[in-house]
């Protein structure tokens, strides 16, 4: 057989797994944040932070920050909810690559070459909540932009999960412009060190 029609069949074969893969990882996924509104207060939140910091009105910019207040609250209490419930999924559903680009099989074939979901989240949790009370004591910009940058990083991971490392960074770049480099340094020190940990390990 002529190896052009080897090589697109195989490449078609792989497509077709890849995109099953995919498939169930964005419904596993979606089975469990289908249960909150995290990412409709996560673009509330965002959203609010800009009307807050192009606020001329000092008064008027201190009742957008006030009104945040709940909306934040509200959704570090579901987060943390959520990751309590996807630490129930099993190990090998929860792992995702860490190759740039998604190929299927490797979760399955070459475990060494990927990380555990639910720990990423765990650690996305813990920074998310940390800012939402503000330890340590950040002034209200430096605290809006770190929750800022820790809550696009906890969906860069999601984004990772459900499709690859390099769609997760094009898709950040695309909805926040913003790049996966800068979030990372953006977020807080300690989320960036177990994060960092988590990934190369």
């Amino acid at each position: 057989m002529d190896i052009f029609v080897v090589l697109t069949l195989l490449a078609i074969a792989l497509q077709v797994f890849k995109t099953r893969e995919q498939a169930q990882r964005i419904a596993l996924l979606g089975s469990y944040l289908g249960q909150f509104q995290i990412e409709k207060l996560m673009q509330d939140v965002l959203s609010g932070y800009q009307r807050a910091l192009g606020e001329a009105d000092e008064q008027r910019q201190d009742q957008v920050w006030r009104h945040l207040a709940t909306a934040e609250q509200t959704l570090c209490e579901q987060f943390n909810r959520f990751v309590l419930e996807f630490a129930k999924v099993p190990e090998p559903q929860a792992r995702l690559s860490r190759l740039p680009l998604a190929l299927p099989f490797v979760a399955q074939y070459v475990p060494t070459t990927t990380l555990d979901l639910r720990k990423l989240l765990s650690v996305h949790a813990h920074g998310i909540t940390q800012a939402c009370q503000n330890s340590p004591a950040l002034a209200r910009k430096r605290r809006a932009f770190t929750l800022s940058a820790e809550l696009m990083l906890m969906q860069h991971s999601c984004h990772w999960f459900c499709r690859s490392k390099m769609v997760a960074s094009t898709r950040l770049l695309a909805r926040h412009q913003t790049a996966y480099a800068q979030v990372l340094a953006a977020v807080a020190p300690s989320t960036r060190q177990a994060y960092g940990q988590l990934i190369e390990n």
